[in-house]
């Protein structure tokens, strides 16, 4: 076997194991989400439809309250997906070089400040169970100096409370380096949540896509990622479709079963963006209404008929 054979063979064994062990472990099946701000400018009634259509009880919000006057009205949101069977799994927050948590200009982290303090009262008006932050600009690879890493530490610290008292998890995202300047691993999200040292910032947001070029091995980080992964973004090795690839989906859905994800507040996300150093400017395309169709009913059936395989046979 290949290195990462040998690991993946390691959790195949141990998921047999509970398998035969403990079969009560298996009696729920993983919450799936989907992110929708890569669906461009489409309504959040035309998502809600497709998202019902194929079976996903849950919605990821684009959080795009990026001003007190722009972004979803909440009692709107809640009106659309009561409509249509949806609920809200949590808030996708959205970091740029306007509103970066390590900035060398001060104005920029303020702008993140108010930008999370709008979306944690929006997650819990919507009774989202998370916003995603991330500690340094998308689309920045760049650094800016040394002190970046403490300047996102306190930067943070400032508006930490805001999570604790909303009760809204904070879900820190690594990211490949080529699209963000820190934190770039699951281990290098637990030393920021060390770091920041509150209790209302504990928890995780992984992304098998940046996971398969950051981390030595996708199923291994995941169980190390433990109790603080809260939801986990989905897309295949190409950032397309799940089965589009070859991403080594079975292997992922069973760290998940080993670590208890199949319960309540977490979720499994889809968010097929395509390729890129940048994927920012997908919130403002034009909707392709047959490509969007086409990958929600892909990845959620890919997704559920290998989950249904593992489990069942």
């Amino acid at each position: 076997m290949q290195n990462y054979e040998q690991k993946s063979e390691i959790i195949k064994n141990r998921f047999r194991e509970l398998k035969q062990n403990h079969p009560e472990r298996f009696a729920n099946r993983l919450n799936m989400s989907w992110s929708n701000w890569g669906f461009g400018v489409e309504s959040l009634v035309d998502t809600a439809k497709r998202l019902n259509k194929y079976g996903v009880k849950y919605i990821e919000l684009h959080g795009n309250h990026y001003g007190p006057n722009l972004g979803y009205r909440s009692d709107e949101v809640i009106q659309v997906l009561q409509d249509w069977g949806i609920e809200v799994s949590g808030v996708c927050g959205m970091f740029s070089s306007e509103n970066d948590l390590s900035s060398n200009i001060a104005r920029h982290r303020q702008e993140a400040i108010d930008y999370i303090r709008r979306e944690t009262e929006f997650t819990a008006a919507v009774k989202g169970q998370y916003l995603l932050v991330v500690p340094a600009a998308v689309g920045r690879p760049q650094k800016y100096d040394d002190m970046e890493w403490a300047r996102s530490i306190e930067t943070l610290q400032i508006v930490a409370d805001e999570f604790y008292n909303w009760n809204i998890k904070t879900a820190i995202e690594p990211i490949r380096a080529a699209e963000t300047s820190l934190v770039h691993t699951i281990a290098e999200a637990q030393a920021y949540i060390k770091e920041v040292n509150h209790p209302g910032i504990q928890h995780i947001n992984g992304d098998i896509y940046h996971m398969q070029v950051e981390e030595t091995h996708i199923g291994e980080a995941i169980i190390q990622a433990g109790d603080q992964l809260v939801n986990l973004h989905l897309a295949d090795s190409n950032r397309g479709a799940l089965g589009d690839g070859h991403m080594d989906l079975d292997t992922i859905i069973m760290a998940l079963y080993l670590i208890g994800f199949n319960q309540e507040g977490r979720f499994v996300t889809p968010e097929p963006l395509g390729p890129g150093g940048d994927p920012y400017p997908a919130m403002y395309g034009k909707p392709d209404k047959e490509r969007l169709d086409a990958l929600v009913r892909k990845s959620v059936t890919y997704f559920r008929e290998r989950e249904a395989f593992l489990i069942e046979s």
